[in-house]
């Protein structure tokens, strides 16, 4: 009996000292396990006397119990202290502020916003947004669009293209959006009115470039629109977008190879303080290109230039958010700067619409 004592109190003492619930299980297994101490101890009165067995029998039953027991009670009192201790961790100063939800901490980009606004003010005229892919063919973004093989304005867009193939073709990074407003018109039937909004790819970076931009050109086919649709359509948008009463146009000539004739938009404007001002003053900006679509555009896409005539027009996203919302650089619209994106960025939830306000 004095063996069983001894340990007994060697298996209480192990409890005691278990400071984890993994060392509890460590000392059980030990124990209680299938090799355990008592678990042994037990084997052994197979082999005794029924004599031994009758007096060994309840002393080792016995142990059992009060081992089982002592590593139930110390693992009740190893629970409480984790919960004691994770709670006195995990303590919250109710006192201090909230913590900015995740709607206040992130922004969204200027060049998405204005992509947004763009939308809402021409899909409030009723044009639907188009888009295509930012790789392209060179008859969709050149051929298609009256630039012939060879001509100096295939030149003047500074185009990345990829390697050959092995058919000669040679895919390449789209300089313009424009090839979408082939792919609708070879696709959709006329009456068409449509905005596309997209990156586009140039190599040139400077202050104002950047090898990859944004761009928003506009397209309407039917068979009575004209030029006035075209100056009142741009008039109203850059109201709109500028959120001013009233805007004055200068309209010159210049040359597209996809629009006859063609022209370049200047707006008035204020440039004698800190800030260009749209809708005042005695200054002329350039704001845009448009143009009556080419008859050959609209031969290339199926349609019959005799029966169908539309304009179109396109403008940089990045400069009309560096205009409207006073950036410097258009450099830095790339960089990734998270000081950046918080001072210019806008709230996740504030969605441009006209009968709400498009920058809020």
């Amino acid at each position: 009996m004095s063996d069983l004592q001894t340990l007994e109190a060697e298996i209480t003492a192990a409890i005691e000292a278990a400071a984890t619930e993994a060392a509890l299980e460590d000392v059980r297994v030990a124990t209680l396990g299938k090799k355990g101490s008592v678990s042994e101890k037990m084997k052994t009165l197979g082999k005794m006397s029924p004599e031994e067995r009758k007096e060994m029998g309840p002393a080792l039953n016995g142990l059992k119990t009060r081992v089982a027991d002592a590593i139930a009670a110390r693992k009740e009192v190893l629970k409480k202290e984790a919960l004691e201790a994770r709670l006195a961790s995990e303590t919250i100063d109710v006192t201090q502020p909230l913590r900015p939800a995740p709607a206040e901490t992130g922004h969204i980009h200027p060049v998405s916003q204005v992509t947004e606004e763009l939308c809402a003010i021409f899909a409030d005229m009723g044009f639907s947004v188009a888009e295509g892919p930012d790789i392209e063919t060179d008859e969709l973004n050149f051929t298609a669009l009256n630039f012939p093989e060879g001509h100096p304005a295939r030149e003047m867009h500074d185009t990345f293209f990829f390697n050959e193939k092995e058919n000669g073709e040679r895919l390449l990074l789209r300089t313009h959006t424009s090839p979408v407003q082939i792919r609708t018109m070879r696709t959709q039937e006329p009456p068409l009115r449509i905005v596309i909004p997209g990156r586009t790819y140039r190599c040139d970076s400077d202050q104002t470039h950047t090898p990859m931009f944004h761009q928003m050109e506009g397209l309407v086919i039917d068979k009575t629109t004209h030029i006035g649709h075209l100056k009142g359509t741009l008039e109203e948008f850059l109201k709109a977008f500028f959120e001013v009463d009233n805007v004055e146009l200068r309209f010159r000539p210049s040359f597209f190879p996809f629009t006859e004739p063609s022209m370049e938009v200047d707006v008035k404007c204020d440039r004698s303080g800190a800030e260009v001002k749209i809708g005042e003053g005695d200054d002329w900006m350039e704001i845009l290109g448009c143009g009556m679509v080419h008859p050959n555009v609209l031969r290339n896409c199926g349609l019959d230039p005799d029966v169908y005539q539309g304009f179109a027009w396109g403008m940089g996203i990045d400069r009309l958010a560096m205009l409207k919302y006073g950036m410097a650089d258009l450099r830095a619209f790339f960089d990734a700067d998270v000081r950046w994106l918080k001072h210019y960025g806008f709230r996740p939830l504030d969605v441009p619409s006209l009968m709400a306000g498009l920058s809020r």
